[in-house]
């Protein structure tokens, strides 16, 4: 019998909250995410599951 996991881990569509541009990001990011327009830092790592600093859209399961 074969287990399957889950993952926690999860592709997430933010929009910029300074020019509103739409970007897919990882939820566990290890590095700092800014956005590709216009510079504005979207993701903070924290070790682990990482700080949106900007509007979740979407979730990618």
């Amino acid at each position: 019998m074969k287990i399957e996991k889950k993952t926690r881990s999860r592709f997430i569509m933010v929009k910029c909250d300074d020019c509103e541009n739409e970007q897919v990001v990882f939820d566990h990011a290890s590095t700092s995410v800014k956005c590709n327009v216009c510079g504005r830092t979207l993701v903070v790592p924290k070790g682990g599951k990482a700080e949106i600093k900007s509007r979740i859209i979407n979730v990618f399961e």
